[in-house]
């Protein structure tokens, strides 16, 4: 009987171990399906996260087409602005040489204005006048007489003209002259035209090129008188920013540079569009960058 009942209660024992591993068993099975789900979940999350990155990608891609598109739409632009810049001063010059072409054209006309007035002065003879005019002219003060003298005297130290040229012909011999490099027979030339032509159109380019001929020579207090001249006399001449921009540089040479600073801002200012203010604020990078280092 003991027998039986001890065999009752290790068959129990057994039944009872047995059931508590398959509750073991079936937690952990529980535990391990939680955590796939959890994994799965995960995965889920990156494949989105992914794909958004992905369109992320896509659209800076494009952003990045359209920004190098652009760049070189506008290195095009750059390039044939600066083709554009390159054509000014041909350009410029072509509007020079119309302006020295019609100035010239000009001055013919103004010659044959003075031809045409010249000859319809009436001519006098010597002793012709009534008895009062020619009291009156025998009773002039002699300072009167005094200074005809010294006018005459001015005329006559300057090289009489041949009648037989033209003031465009003495204007064009005295250019050339100047480009020959004949600094003393140009600047005799000029100063003739500029003496006895002054209501003519070149007669402010006539003091211009007296000036460069001093420059030429580098005799600077006189090339700086005669662009001095221009400027005042001329105001609206078409040399104005030649003169300015070779005074600055006159200036310069001169070791006066401040005051080469002001003139060529005085260009820049009055002249922004001509081809002299570029020179003009090169001069001023020049000069102000040696008086930095120095």
């Amino acid at each position: 009987m003991d027998k039986r009942i001890f065999s009752g209660v290790l068959i129990l024992l057994l039944l009872f171990l047995s059931l508590g591993g398959a509750d073991k068993e079936k937690k952990a099975y529980e535990l391990i399906y939680k955590d796939v789900q959890l994994l799965k979940q995960k995965v889920l999350q990156l494949d989105d996260k992914i794909e958004r990155n992905s369109e992320d990608i896509r659209f800076i891609r494009e952003q990045l087409a359209e920004l190098i598109q652009l760049t070189r739409h506008f290195q095009a632009e750059q390039a044939s602005a600066r083709e554009d810049q390159k054509k000014l001063p041909a350009q410029y010059q072509i509007l020079l040489d119309k302006m020295e072409t019609i100035n010239r054209r000009l001055a013919g006309f103004s010659e044959d204005l003075m031809e045409i007035k010249r000859a319809s002065l009436p001519l006098t003879e010597p002793g012709e006048g009534s008895g009062e005019e020619g009291a009156e002219q025998a009773s002039r003060p002699l300072e009167e007489e005094g200074e005809k003298t010294e006018e005459k005297a001015e005329e006559e130290s300057l090289p009489s003209i041949s009648p037989n040229l033209s003031p465009n012909e003495i204007y064009n011999m005295a250019r050339s002259d100047y480009l020959k490099g004949n600094y003393e027979l140009a600047i005799e030339g000029f100063s003739i035209y500029k003496t006895q032509f002054a209501d003519s159109p070149l007669a402010d380019d006539a003091i211009y090129w007296i000036g460069e001929c001093y420059f030429s020579q580098k005799k600077y207090d006189q090339a700086i008188e005669y662009f001095n001249e221009l400027i005042l006399n001329y105001p609206n001449g078409d040399k104005i920013p030649a003169g300015y921009l070779k005074k600055g540089i006159s200036l310069t040479e001169q070791g006066k540079n401040q005051e080469a600073i002001s003139v060529f801002r005085l260009l820049i200012t009055k002249y922004p569009l001509e081809e002299e203010t570029r020179i003009a604020q090169e001069k001023i990078r020049e000069l102000e960058s040696h008086h930095e280092r120095y």
